[in-house]
């Protein structure tokens, strides 16, 4: 009995009565329209995000490759200013690629390492000095991250949509109550205040 009585309440914009207005009925559909895809949107724009992030980040996997370079300079113990993070430092490799070109890139490496002592950089297809590809566990739950964020987004989008929408109906149903009150009211006679 008490949920029959829950799902009545919830459910009055459905219901046939004749006090329902117009306005009820399409505030219904935003409700409705606005809840379906927050679900349904939501979820599968996250679903995508990830799976394209996973994606992207497994072709960086197979496009990038490992290699021992060779540091050209000695690095101090402890550096600050640009290019520092923390414990690394951005200085000059040499290193040759696995087509037998020789090439030079700028990279992080740990403070207080010496000339000629070999680091391990990533390179491209291209030759070019790049960032280490994910992790298949770092790029799960990056991809998770990122749907995640894909999801929300558009779900606050949709929620944000549906509630204008919404708002701007009720101001429109106030204004038509002013203009009923407006036309009614004087009818009853005395007025107060």
């Amino acid at each position: 009995m008490r949920r029959t009585r829950h799902m009545k309440k919830l459910m009055w914009r459905w219901r046939s009565n004749p006090l329902r207005r117009r306005d009820d009925i399409i505030d219904a559909w935003i409700v409705l329209a606005v809840w379906t895809l927050v679900a349904v949107g939501g979820t599968v724009s996250g679903l995508v995000t990830a799976r394209a992030a996973e994606d992207v980040f497994a072709q960086q996997r197979t496009e990038r490759e490992s290699v021992r370079a060779v540091l050209l300079f000695d690095v101090p113990d402890s550096v600050s200013g640009t290019g520092t993070t923390g414990e690394r430092t951005t200085t000059t490799v040499v290193w040759t690629a696995p087509d037998g070109t020789t090439h030079t890139g700028r990279t992080l490496v740990d403070t207080g390492s010496r000339a000629g002592s070999t680091v391990t950089v990533w390179e491209d297809r291209r030759g070019r000095l790049t960032s280490r590809p994910p992790s298949p566990t770092a790029a799960a739950v990056e991809a998770g991250v990122l749907g995640t964020a894909a999801g929300t987004a558009l779900a606050g989008a949709v929620a944000g949509a549906g509630a204008i929408a919404r708002w701007r109906l009720e101001q429109r149903r106030l204004g038509m109550w002013g203009r009923e009150w407006m036309s009614v009211g004087p009818r009853w006679g005395h007025r107060t205040g």
